[in-house]
């Protein structure tokens, strides 16, 4: 695909429509993901970016239908995650001795994953690379998600090219974000920052503030996956800004998982007393055997509290609960609220050892863990809406 974005530079990534996971089988890619790629030309001619690996054959000879390889004279590579740079040996090995453009730390990365010699040119911020009429600048954006990250600024044309930045894994037949469906990129980028982001808010708010404090003049945003953000970059960057800021919306999130229905009773009688406490507040249910982690993430990264319940089994949890625990650990929610519940037979180690989790995720606790024995009766039930009621609550008086 070759598609001129402005008058020095050109999309020529790969569309994934097939994607369906992302990092392993760890992220779901409901609706595909891009590679972005661009070739940028001026007196000199940079590529920015390569396209992940399976695809890479493809999208070189379309990029040698665009240009001369021959002509090329930079690699920029912003990060070395394979998403970004699988194209890059097929480059080398066309040309070798081409000017590999990335930071100190990337120069780790591209070793560690091609184990071969290349022609690094090291930046760091502020320094900037002439193609002529225009300059790119580079900006360090180490945690952004990872330590070699780094952005890059064209001057002249005005577009930063944002790495993993303002991206969305999501697939669409135009490149341009206003020529994509409003309610799905929102929603694409949403999930994007609650699954990928999160743990890196605070760089998040730190680097956008850097950026802006150069006062460089922005008419594009050009992620390395989804769309470009052509029409109003502004949207997407206040978006960041208000999600870096512990994002919370009026909601809470039930989740749970069961073996005979017992804890899928007390999720629900739960979920009844949270709305009885929180009329206004919308109250979600899942099940984390059978719902999409992803989706499920998301959903946490939007609400004030996350309600978690597992039954026991064999002295802990249910392997669902056990791996949804490992990601919201390791994405460092902050200011959320949290409780745990479950049913049990005859030990009930389960409630206490989600509650415990949720306080090493940082969550606050909401209130004691609740437990009941066996399937609840009416009268259990009436226990776990009175509790969901007294989580509700937590939730006004934190609100308050």
């Amino acid at each position: 695909m070759n598609i001129r974005i402005t008058e020095a530079v050109s999309y020529v990534g790969v569309t994934d429509w097939e994607l369906k996971t992302f990092h392993g089988e760890e992220y779901t890619t409901r609706l595909g993901s891009s590679y972005n790629s661009y070739l940028v030309r001026d007196e000199k001619t940079a590529l920015v970016e390569t396209v992940w690996a399976p695809y890479a054959r493809h999208w070189l000879e379309n990029l040698a239908k665009t240009t001369d390889l021959a002509a090329l004279d930079y690699v920029i590579v912003n990060h070395a995650e394979p998403d970004h740079s699988g194209g890059l040996p097929l480059i080398l090995d066309a040309r070798p001795d081409i000017p590999v453009v990335c930071t100190a730390n990337c120069v780790q990365s591209l070793t560690g994953h091609y184990h071969r010699d290349m022609n690094f040119q090291v930046v760091k911020t502020g320094d900037r690379l002439s193609l002529g009429a225009r300059e790119l600048v580079f900006i360090e954006a180490r945690m952004l998600h990872w330590p070699d990250t780094m952005v890059c600024y064209l001057t002249g044309d005005e577009v930063l090219f944002s790495n993993d930045a303002f991206g969305q894994h999501y697939a669409t037949s135009s490149i341009f974000n206003d020529e994509a469906d409003p309610c799905e990129l929102a929603r694409e980028a949403q999930t994007y920052y609650a699954n990928i982001l999160t743990p890196f808010s605070a760089t998040v708010r730190k680097k956008l503030g850097q950026i802006m404090a150069l006062g460089l003049p922005l008419k594009m945003l050009l992620p390395s996956h989804g769309v470009v953000w052509r029409k109003d970059p502004l949207w997407i960057i206040n978006k960041y800004l208000e999600w870096a800021d512990d994002y919370q919306e009026n909601r809470v999130a039930v989740c749970y998982d069961t073996m005979w229905e017992a804890t899928r009773e007390m999720a629900e009688a739960v979920a009844e007393g949270l709305r009885q406490s929180l009329p206004e507040t919308t109250v979600t249910v899942a099940n984390l055997a059978k719902a999409d982690h992803t989706a499920l993430i998301t959903e946490v990264f939007r609400s004030k509290a996350l309600v978690l319940g597992s039954p026991t089994v064999n002295k802990t949890v249910l392997s669902a609960t056990g791996a949804f625990l490992d990601r919201v650990h390791g994405l460092g929610f902050k200011k959320k609220l949290g409780a745990a519940f479950g049913s049990y037979g005859w030990s009930g180690e389960a409630p206490r050892q989600i509650a415990d989790r949720l306080t090493e995720a940082g969550f606050a606790p909401a209130a004691d863990p609740l437990r009941l024995p066996w399937r609840p009766d009416e009268a259990g039930r009436e226990k776990c809406r009175e509790w969901g009621r007294e989580i509700g609550r937590m939730v006004q008086k934190v609100q308050s």
